[in-house]
C-alpha cells in the first residue's frame, strides 16, 4: 500500500482535515505536528481564524478544533452520520463526506464574494469606453493621435465630440502621451480633480479617496475645488479627502514605473504596496494586521511576478505568507 505523505504546513493541514475529518490516523499525525513546535500552533490558529472569517469553515467545526488544556486548536473526530436522501435498500445509514459540507459552504461564500465584486464591475462597464483586465496593460490610440496606456483593472470614458478632448478616469491609473493642439486643450478628470494640458506625458491615478497626478514630460495644470497646481517634469500632486493635498518631486523617469513592470516603494505603507500589486495578481490577497499594514516599505518589486513580490514584502517585514490555494494569498503580521 502506498504511504500517504503527511501535510507540512498549517494551510495543508486545514485542507486535509476538511477533506477527511473522520480520519483518525490523520488526526494523530496532526497532533504530532502541532506538538513538535510552538510555531505550528500559532500558524494553525492563523489559518483556522482566516478560514472562519472567509466563511470556508462554519461554527459547526469550532468544537472539533477547540483548544485542549490550553494547547493549540485540536480537531476532535466527533462527526455525526447523516441519512442519505436515497438510503440503500437494506436500511443502512450512509454518512455524507464532511468535505461536501465544506464545499457547499465555500461555494456559498464565493457566491457572496462574487456578488460584492461583480456588481460594481458591471456598473463600471456600463460607464466605461475602455477597461483593462487584471494583469493587462492596455494601449489605446485616441482620435486626435494621443496615446493612453491603462494599468490593470483601470477604466476610462472618452468624449471627443464637437472638438472636445476630454477623458474621465473612472478607476485605476492611466498614462497619457498627448498630441499638442493649442486650440483644443486636453483634459483628464478623475473624481473632482481636473488636469489640463496642451502637449505632455503624465500619469493620473485614482486610488479611491486619493487622486494623484505625476508628470514625466511637459507642463500641466491640476485643479480641484480647493487648490490649483502647475506641474512640470518630475512634479507630482495628490488630492485627498476634505481638500487636503500634497506636492512633491521625483525622478521623471520613475513616473508610471508600472509601464516597465516595476513597483518602486520609498517608505510606502505595506498596505499601499499590496494594493499596488493586487491588479497584477490573478487572485485574492488578504493583508492581516493593522501594525503590518502601516509599516513603511522601501524597495523595487516586479509587477511581472506578483507572487515573488508578495513573498519579498512579507520577508522584508518578518511577516508570514500563506497560500491557501493558487488564487488566495494571506500575509499576516504579528
Amino acid at each position: 500500500m502506498e504511504q500517504r505523505m503527511e501535510p507540512r504546513k498549517a494551510s495543508d493541514w486545514m485542507v486535509a482535515l476538511l477533506d477527511a475529518p473522520g480520519d483518525i490516523a490523520l488526526h494523530a499525525g496532526f497532533e504530532r505536528w502541532l506538538a513538535a513546535d510552538p510555531a505550528h500552533a500559532r500558524d494553525w490558529e492563523e489559518i483556522r481564524h482566516t478560514y472562519e472569517v472567509m466563511g470556508m469553515a462554519t461554527p459547526l467545526h469550532r468544537p472539533e478544533w477547540a483548544a485542549a488544556g490550553g494547547a493549540g486548536p485540536r480537531p476532535v473526530p466527533s462527526l455525526k452520520p447523516e441519512e442519505s436522501a436515497s438510503p440503500p435498500a437494506d436500511g443502512r445509514v450512509v454518512a455524507f463526506p464532511q468535505r461536501r459540507r465544506a464545499l457547499v459552504l465555500a461555494v456559498a461564500a464565493m457566491a457572496a464574494c462574487l456578488a460584492v465584486i461583480l456588481l460594481p464591475d458591471a456598473v463600471l462597464r456600463l460607464r466605461a469606453d475602455h477597461m483593462s483586465a487584471p494583469g493587462q496593460i492596455m494601449e489605446l490610440a485616441l482620435a486626435d493621435g494621443s496615446v493612453v496606456q491603462l494599468a490593470p483593472d483601470s477604466a476610462i470614458s472618452v468624449d471627443f465630440a464637437e472638438g472636445r478632448r476630454a477623458v474621465t478616469l473612472l478607476a485605476g491609473q492611466a498614462f497619457f502621451e498627448v498630441k499638442p493642439d493649442p486650440a483644443h486643450p486636453f483634459e483628464v478628470t478623475a473624481d473632482t480633480v481636473r488636469t489640463t494640458v496642451l502637449g505632455t506625458a503624465f500619469e493620473v491615478r485614482d486610488a479611491h479617496e486619493v487622486i494623484s497626478v505625476a508628470v514625466r514630460e511637459g507642463r500641466v495644470r491640476v485643479a480641484d475645488a480647493s487648490a490649483t497646481e502647475v506641474l512640470i517634469a518630475g512634479d507630482w500632486v495628490r488630492f485627498g479627502p476634505g481638500g487636503a493635498h500634497q506636492r512633491g518631486n521625483m525622478n521623471p523617469q520613475e513616473v508610471a514605473a508600472w509601464l516597465d513592470g516595476r513597483l518602486i516603494a520609498r517608505d510606502m505603507p505595506v498596505e499601499q504596496a499590496v494594493a499596488e500589486l493586487r491588479p497584477y495578481y490573478r487572485g485574492v490577497v488578504i493583508l492581516r494586521g493593522d501594525s503590518l499594514a502601516r509599516q513603511p516599505l522601501t524597495g523595487v518589486y516586479s509587477l511581472k511576478d506578483p507572487d515573488a513580490a508578495l513573498e519579498a514584502i512579507a520577508a522584508a517585514q518578518g511577516a508570514r505568507l500563506y497560500r491557501l490555494s493558487p488564487w488566495i494569498t494571506i500575509i499576516s503580521g504579528g
